[in-house]
Order: C-alpha cells, then structure tokens, then sequence
C-alpha cells in the first residue's frame, strides 16, 4: 500500500488554509495535513520540523513571500515538493517560482481534481502547471532581451567607455590602453555620439546602468 503523502498548508489568510485542510482531509485515505503556516517565515520552521511530502503555498505573505520562502527551504536541503497555489500568475513569479525549485505553480481557481492530481505528481516528482502560468513561463523564457545602447560600441569604444564609467581621464584611459590621448578624443567623442548623449558623465551613467562598469 503506498504511504499517505504528508502535506503542508501555507497561506496567509485562514479561510483559504481551513477550506484546503476541509477538502484535503476529505482525501484521508492518501493526504495526511501535517500543518499550517500563516507566512513564509512560518512555513520555512513548519517544514524543518514538520518534513511534509508537498507544501502547498501561496505567492503573496506576509514577512515573507512565498518565492522567498521556497528558496529558504531549498537552500535548507528540504526535500518537501513545494505547489504554488496563488490567485496570482505574473510572468515574473511564474519564472522566479520555477527557478527557485518549485515543482508546480497553480491558480486557486484549479479544480479538487486537478489538485489531487498536482499533490500526486508533486509527491511522485512530477511538476504541474496551470495552463495559464504554463503561458506566461513560455512568454518569459522566450522573450527577447531589450537592446542596449552599448551593442554598437565597438570593443575598444567599450573599453575607453569602462574606464570612463570608473572615472579615469582621457590621459589615465590612454596610458591603460596604450594610446595616445588624441586618439582617446577621438574614441570619446564616437562613444559620445552612439550613445546619443552629450557629456562623458551622461555616458559613464549609461555605462553602469548596464553593468558595463562593473565588467
């Protein structure tokens, strides 16, 4: 006979948590509710103590969001599966959520059946998708990054631009790079104009803005 699976309830409204402890343990023949947490923070001590199969948590919490929560729980070597269950499915949580080791991401609007389902896979290992999150992951996956203005600096332009973006003047740039400060003008004032802006202070602003003084 295949053992109960253990679960964990996390939402931070108590209606929510005693409506799915309701409905789960209607399922006592294979769902055991071990507990309930009101916040991340709780349910990360929960999970420690508790060792749940699956958890069940919402997105939105207080003290501590559930994303947050499930990283913490990673990072603690839990081996619980974590369902997120939430009202919400912007693109950036599904993707955030999935990264962070969830092993599904569902709507609160998803049918008893359709859960049962997602709790078992869940326990087995398999992950489950609302096809609504299914989307907005494929839509974040896919999507293409937006261009930055330094893509048409050339290799040179990005250096003399770095060592802008850290404050060097045009004889410091020139004695790094072995050139001559002429030639350094020259490169400032190219980078000056692919940038569209009108100073070198405008342009070591852009160039940390995207990470280039950072490299």
């Amino acid at each position: 006979m295949k053992p109960r699976i253990r679960v964990l309830i996390v939402d931070d409204h108590a209606v929510v948590r005693e409506g799915l402890n309701l409905f789960l343990g209607e399922e006592s023949d294979e769902i055991d509710v071990v507990g309930e947490a009101a916040d991340g923070v709780e349910a990360v001590e929960a999970a420690k103590r508790l060792k749940p199969d699956v958890v069940l948590m919402d997105v939105l919490m207080p003290r501590r969001n559930g994303i947050e929560a499930l990283r913490e729980m990673a990072a603690a070597g839990l081996g619980s599966r974590v369902l997120m269950l939430t009202t919400f499915s912007e693109d950036t949580q599904v993707h955030d959520a999935i990264q962070a080791g969830a092993i599904g991401y569902l709507l609160k609007d998803v049918s008893r059946p359709d859960l049962l389902a997602a709790i078992r896979a869940a326990a087995d290992g398999k992950p489950t998708l609302h096809p609504e999150a299914q989307a907005r992951l494929m839509r974040k996956l896919t999507s293409q990054p937006e261009p930055s203005p330094l893509d048409e600096l050339t290799d040179r332009e990005r250096d003399v631009l770095r060592l802008i973006a850290r404050g060097s003047s045009n004889k410091a740039i020139a004695k790094t790079l072995f050139l001559s400060v002429g030639t350094v003008k020259g490169y400032v004032s190219a980078i000056l104009a692919k940038l569209g802006v009108t100073d070198r202070t405008q342009a070591a602003l852009l160039a940390v803005r995207h990470g280039l003084g950072e490299d």
